[in-house]
């Protein structure tokens, strides 16, 4: 067994005993009826929040259900175990900071979990339910920053999935579409998210839920999800308001949804050259490990394993769908952090000048150069280095949420805000301090997980702006607004209110966006309209 595989094991298993040893304390109920049988969660350590962990949520995708949309669980007889989280998916670790407390990866993995308060409410408590990040490629619901159980204690249930990854989850062929009914192919990891919010409406009364009051957050690849989500009929009705952190689905390098016909073509070239076989009846014989080394090994694995619109989860493209008001007209949430593209610029071995600056907008932009130098301005080296790092975040992930923020500006009917994550956290080993508030440092201060991160000295103000945000966050799950007496006033974004931003710091507040002539230049030469 591998040394990360040994310490994954014992970190579950340590887990498991943290939730079963209070177990039997007081008249707590920890066995609740699904509709596919009974499941026993167990007590927290200090006895104040339920944990059911590792329910099937739909049958293993193994077999000839390999590269089929999600179906329903298989039911049980008795009473079954919740106290370990589920297997992660199929995956290669791609990034450093990620940390499992599963028995590591299956093609069997189509579990959630569910965190659920044991105090009594007066009614039945909103619902979030988180989509984990990882380029659609890695992650998974175990990770102990995206552990539910603080936000549990705001009074909120709290709801992880795995969903299926990279060639698992996101595979089409030209006979993969031939043989569904709606001649669709791909997007199987899009689909099992939607199936676990079904999930949830069936199930999440019986563990004090509303199924009415559900939001969906997401971070990542799991913001991106969450902007797709809202655009498929497939998930309407399903949610009630939206957060998205990091990330949009609509427009943006490098992120927008492949078409079906690009995502066959590049599945049948992955098939050909991997195995020399293309045949449905042979690639679902493949074994997992040997299909997940292939995909590993395949150049452009990313963009080949990659959302697609597909014709039935996605009937048009994500920017079409919203442009015509055919999205959830839903309360969303959105932002991104202050240095989302920082580690880039500052990892190069020569830093940016305003001369490199104007070369390299030249390079990129033509004849629009000027435009761009207008928006990123800068007249000595320091304003060239923060405004490099600023468009490289732009370029990255955040041109694509505030993409999707405008989009439900303009045709969601519902209130939108918009945040920037500001705080420069104290890092960890694998995250140097000098990047700032780098991609994903906001995950622990959503979920009060601060201490899970191995290596950071934290810091008063840490904690500080971790309970505002979980404030922040759950209000929005309870009433479709952050805003609740005591705290710092977020308004909504829009252009009557001077397209505002809460910018997220253990001294918030909210201020006109300042650079609103950036994203509209980058929305003249990378947006849905964009002429070449």
């Amino acid at each position: 067994m591998r040394l990360l595989n040994r310490i994954e094991f014992l970190a579950a298993g340590v887990y498991a005993v943290m939730l079963s040893a209070p177990a039997a304390r007081g008249n707590v109920a920890l066995t609740v009826v699904t509709d596919r049988g009974s499941v026993q969660g167990a007590l927290s350590g200090d006895g104040q929040v339920r944990a059911f962990l590792g329910i099937p949520y739909a049958a293993p995708p193994v077999g000839p259900l390999r590269w089929k949309p999600p179906q329903p669980a298989p039911a049980w007889s008795g009473v079954r175990s919740a106290t370990r989280f589920g297997p992660r998916c199929m995956q290669t670790q791609l990034f450093p900071d990620m940390v499992f407390r599963d028995s590591g990866p299956s093609e069997d993995c189509l579990t959630l979990n569910v965190w659920t308060p044991v105090a009594k409410s007066a009614g039945p408590l909103p619902v979030m339910v988180w989509i984990h990040g990882g380029g659609f490629v890695t992650g998974g619901s175990s990770e102990p920053r995206q552990d539910g159980e603080h936000l549990a204690r705001k009074g909120v249930v709290v709801v992880s999935m795995n969903y299926r990854l990279g060639i698992f989850g996101f595979f089409a062929l030209p006979s993969l579409a031939a043989e569904s009914p709606k001649h669709a192919a791909g997007n199987y990891g899009l689909m099992d998210q939607a199936a676990a919010l079904d999930w949830v409406r069936r199930n999440i009364a019986a563990f004090g839920g509303d199924p009415a009051k559900v939001t969906i957050f997401g971070e990542s690849a799991g913001s991106i999800s969450v902007s797709a989500q809202m655009a498929s009929p497939v998930s309407r009705g399903l949610f009630v308001g939206a957060i998205g952190e990091s990330g949009g689905a609509l427009t943006g390098p490098g992120l927008t949804f492949l078409s079906l016909p690009v995502s066959e073509q590049r599945g049948q070239q992955f098939a050909e050259s991997a195995f020399k076989n293309s045949s449905l009846a042979f690639l679902r014989s493949v074994s997992a490990a040997d299909l997940l080394k292939a995909a590993a090994a395949a150049p452009h694995r990313l963009k080949t394993f990659w959302p697609n619109v597909d014709g039935d989860f996605l009937p048009e493209s994500v920017p079409a769908i919203y442009a015509k008001g055919n999205q959830a007209r839903v309360p969303l949430l959105a932002g991104w952090n202050k240095d989302e593209g920082s580690g880039d610029v500052l990892g190069q071995p020569e830093k940016p000048t305003p001369a490199s600056l104007r070369a390299m907008a030249t390079s990129r932009f033509g004849a629009k150069a000027s435009d761009f130098l207008k928006a990123y301005s800068a007249s000595n080296d320091a304003e060239a280095l923060r405004v490099s790092e600023d468009f490289s975040g732009d370029a990255f992930i955040a041109y694509s949420t505030w993409e999707w923020l405008e989009a439900q500006v303009e045709t969601g009917d519902a209130p939108v805000y918009r945040y920037r994550f500001d705080l420069g956290s104290p890092g960890d080993p694998f995250h140097p301090a000098a990047i700032g508030a780098f991609h994903s440092d906001d995950i622990e201060y959503v979920f009060g997980t601060l201490d899970s991160r191995r290596g950071a000295k934290w810091r008063p103000e840490d904690y500080k702006l971790s309970e505002l945000m979980q404030a922040y966050w759950t209000n929005f799950a309870k009433a479709g607004d952050p805003n609740n007496s005591g705290l710092p006033r977020w308004p909504v974004y829009n252009e009557a209110a001077k397209w505002q931003v809460m910018h997220l710091s253990p001294d918030s507040e909210a201020r006109p966006d300042r650079h609103r002539d950036r994203y509209l230049f980058l929305q003249q030469v990378w947006g849905p309209d964009a002429t070449p």
